[in-house]
């Protein structure tokens, strides 16, 4: 047992609408004679992919004293959910195994890449592309670390220090159509999905950036859809872990391409 975040449920709030249920990428809730429940402690990961998708409000996370949470029951669990609904097996599950077939390929390529060398990337300002190269501002890089993806990036790097660093979802970039002048100007990024990567390395890698590194302050980019609030979790409890208090804002993004709210957390 260990405290930790966890999906708590006021079943008077809920009316047993069911849609949290697709929401859960664990399978971890269900709708048990007319109420939403959590099926077991193990299964659910904290980070509150849920929250959005209660019209009741009857969802909350909260720390309590539970068991920790287990991906290879998750995976056990959503197989006998897919076997019983005679569902194939997603994509999804399929990348999830690739890292249990241990290729000696696939880890090279992993271990080795010389891509993932980290990297200062002198970018001009906004104005200065415009001047130098006689175009938008948007049509000018803004980027100014590498690598991004957070999996990749080190702990320390010279372009933390100081630095407004934006954390965004995957998908961003590609729904945000002026990313790059509006939003990545002037600071340093890193990115990811909380559903689609490890998100305990997540939540230790951010708390060790945090701690090792002097941020000015955190921004954070997700879109709209449920499981996008996951990465608001998950950075919430790296900050936590990291003992430092720097400002948090975050910017919820539509699929449309639009800002629909920005909060300060």
């Amino acid at each position: 047992m260990a405290i930790r975040k966890m999906i708590i449920i006021d079943e008077e709030k809920c009316d047993g609408c069911g849609e949290c249920v697709p929401a859960c990428a664990e399978g971890a809730l269900q709708i048990i004679d007319g109420k939403a429940k959590l099926v077991s402690e193990t299964y659910c990961d904290g980070l509150g992919a849920c929250l959005g998708e209660c019209p009741q409000g009857a969802l909350t996370v909260e720390d309590r004293d539970v068991e920790g949470f287990n991906p290879e029951a998750v995976k056990k669990h959503l197989a006998q959910l897919q076997a019983a609904e005679g569902k194939p097996e997603s994509i999804t599950d399929r990348k999830a195994k690739l890292p249990e077939i241990g290729h000696p390929h696939l880890q090279q390529i992993h271990q080795g890449c010389p891509g993932s060398q980290a990297q200062s990337l002198n970018c001009p300002e906004p104005d200065a592309a415009m001047k130098r190269y006689s175009v938008a501002a948007e049509k000018t890089s803004q980027l100014r670390n590498w690598p991004v993806q957070l999996n990749l990036a080190p702990i320390q790097a010279p372009y933390f220090d100081n630095a407004e660093l934006l954390i965004a979802a995957d998908c961003v970039p590609f729904a945000l159509p002026d990313f790059h002048s509006t939003m990545l100007a002037g600071k340093t990024l890193l990115i990811g999905c909380p559903k689609l990567d490890n998100v305990e390395l997540y939540i230790k890698k951010l708390a060790e950036i945090f701690a090792q590194n002097n941020l000015k302050s955190i921004e954070l980019a997700i879109m709209e859809v449920p499981c996008c609030f996951g990465l608001v979790q998950l950075v919430r409890i790296a900050l936590e872990n990291s003992g430092k208090d720097i400002q948090l804002s975050i910017i919820k993004i539509g699929i449309r391409g639009q800002v629909l709210e920005t909060i300060a957390a």
